[in-house]
């Protein structure tokens, strides 16, 4: 059970607990198009992301999406996985973490892959601290 109220804004359940405030949701929302809207990773690579994620961060309603992939094949996908796996464990990244990644991405895809998988955590945690439920109804 949720611990706030559906607010009338928003078109999921995650958007309508956002919702009690409309103009961070609508803020929230136009990030959330501009990060899952950019051409720079594969939907693939995004959504195994939001997954490894999900199970990280405690996201029911994210964790009912799916599990993450047992193999990956796609070295990009698997680095973004593996940062976005170790950024729930870690502060800051190892040397070795940041060359593994930096062979497989430029300095503009490490920085958007960090405010993806930043923003990501967000809105997981915003569910989790919610209990946002995968059966909820709105």
């Amino acid at each position: 059970m949720e611990m706030i109220s559906f607010s009338q804004n928003g078109f999921t359940p995650f958007q309508q607990l956002l919702g009690h405030n409309k103009d961070l949701l609508e803020k929230w929302i136009s990030l959330e198009d501009c990060l899952f809207s950019s051409d720079t990773f594969s939907p693939e690579l995004k959504e195994e992301v939001r997954r490894i994620l999900a199970f990280n961060n405690g996201c029911e309603y994210c964790k009912a999406k799916g599990a993450p992939a047992k193999t990956i094949m796609d070295p990009r996908t698997q680095g973004a996985v593996h940062i976005a796996d170790m950024s729930g464990k870690k502060t800051h990244m190892s040397d070795d973490d940041f060359s593994a990644i930096r062979e497989v991405f430029s300095d503009g895809e490490i920085s958007e892959l960090l405010a993806l998988i930043c923003f990501i955590t967000a809105c997981q945690r915003f569910g989790a601290l919610l209990n946002l439920g995968p059966s909820c109804q709105i």
